[in-house]
């Protein structure tokens, strides 16, 4: 199987603190799958770190107050570029994220809380017909 997956699942350190969240689960299927990485939000031209970003309804805001959804939407389509390019049969993103997550997101005020939704590249990927899930669906 073809696997486009979150690098921070891979241990690529470019999370907005500047770190990862290597997953064991994700590197056990790279022995036997072809695994593709992407980071939507630097593919978009985010820094690493950055400021956390949260998503409310089709925008997404950083903490600081900044519009980065423009950003968010270019990363998110160099993913599907990505993804169509080399048809994965599967997509495994990180769990929450305003880019990757899928079924929950954080909120948008910044305060932990969560709610029903997918990240703008998830959404984007689903529309798209590309199967999508999270390390913790794992």
């Amino acid at each position: 199987m073809k696997i486009l997956v979150s690098k921070c699942l891979l241990g690529y350190n470019c999370r907005y603190k500047g770190d990862n969240c290597i997953n064991s689960k994700v590197l056990e299927l790279a022995k036997e799958n072809e695994i593709i990485g992407i980071c939507p939000e630097v593919e978009g031209g985010l820094p690493t770190p950055r400021d956390p970003s949260e998503r409310v309804a089709d925008r997404v805001f950083s903490k600081a107050g900044r519009d980065v959804t423009k950003e968010y939407q270019k990363g998110a389509e160099i993913a599907l570029k990505m993804a169509q390019e080399n048809n994965v049969d599967l997509v495994i993103f990180k769990a929450k994220s305003p880019s990757c997550g899928c079924g929950i997101i954080y909120d948008g005020t910044f305060s932990g809380n969560k709610i029903p939704g997918n990240g703008v590249t998830t959404e984007l990927l689903l529309k798209n017909g590309f199967r999508v899930i999270t390390e913790e669906n794992l």
